[in-house]
């Protein structure tokens, strides 16, 4: 069967997604003062931290509407869409609100909504093995109830310069204060089941908070040799591949990529932030 995997635009894409026309991304728009930025490839990463910088306050974003969803829905094909988790963004929402109003004209269409429980290269794994077993021609419900053991499995954590993007916006609401500033601590934060961030640890200085988060990750891994590492890095592509390295020399995971970050991942993780997902 024909498909279409849907992705908003806080999934950071591998080059050859962005050349495979069975990708279609839903841009998220990106506010900074009275600059609105919407996050489809047009996107310029520098640009965009250049604004950031210079603006007093913190950016925004704004998620999709259902009806920039429901343009995607059409065609014969079978339509599985991953977006950004649902307690981080209402994108998850537009999406299924999308795909009921579709519903009610077009009530046979195939049409899944993923809630990644995750965000950036979390969605990103999601996609490319929703691709996997639509290519191997496992059949839609299949597929669902396949893509959704994959999802739990998954883990994802991730090192920031600074957190005043995440704490201004709310998306740490219920993690106690963290010291940083002058002490220069750097928090290792993760995804919870349900699709929160937590805390893990910190360290003091962004390597060794690095060097932490891939000791992590070596202590709570399983079966990496099935497993695909998956890491997305704000404007700092040494530092990922530092992280990278420091992770494949405690584990051998079966593959490995990095991607740079798109619009709403540089929003939140800002310049020289790490995100790991396995």
């Amino acid at each position: 069967m024909a498909y279409k995997i849907i992705v908003d635009s806080c999934t950071d894409l591998t080059d050859s997604m962005k050349k495979d026309g069975h990708f279609q991304l839903v841009p998220l728009t990106l506010q900074v003062d009275d600059k609105s930025i919407i996050d489809d490839d047009t996107f310029n990463q520098k640009e965009f931290l250049k604004i950031v910088a210079e603006s007093p306050n913190s950016p925004k974003s704004s998620c999709p509407s259902p009806e920039a969803y429901m343009q995607h829905y059409g065609g014969d094909e079978d339509i599985y869409v991953v977006t950004l988790s649902a307690n981080l963004s209402g994108s998850h929402n537009s999406a299924v609100l999308g795909r009921k109003l579709y519903l009610e004209e077009h009530p046979h269409k195939n049409i899944e909504i993923f809630n990644s429980c995750s965000a950036s290269v979390g969605q990103t794994l999601i996609a490319i093995k929703i691709q996997e077993y639509a290519e191997a021609g496992k059949p839609f419900d299949e597929v669902i109830r396949l893509v959704k053991a994959f999802r739990d499995k998954l883990s994802t954590k991730f090192v920031l310069e600074n957190l005043d993007t995440l704490r201004k916006s709310g998306r740490l609401t219920g993690i106690k204060a963290l010291l940083t500033g002058v002490l220069n601590i750097k928090p290792v934060m993760g995804a919870t089941p349900e699709g929160t961030i937590c805390k893990l640890d910190q360290a003091r200085g962004i390597q060794k908070a690095l060097v932490l988060l891939a000791s992590l990750i070596e202590q709570d891994v399983q079966k990496p040799e099935e497993k695909t590492l998956a890491i997305s890095h704000c404007n700092n592509y040494d530092r990922a591949m530092f992280v990278k390295e420091e992770i494949l020399k405690r584990v051998s995971f079966k593959d490995s990529f990095i991607v740079d970050t798109a619009g709403v991942s540089t929003m939140y993780a800002c310049d020289g932030g790490i995100i790991v997902c396995y």
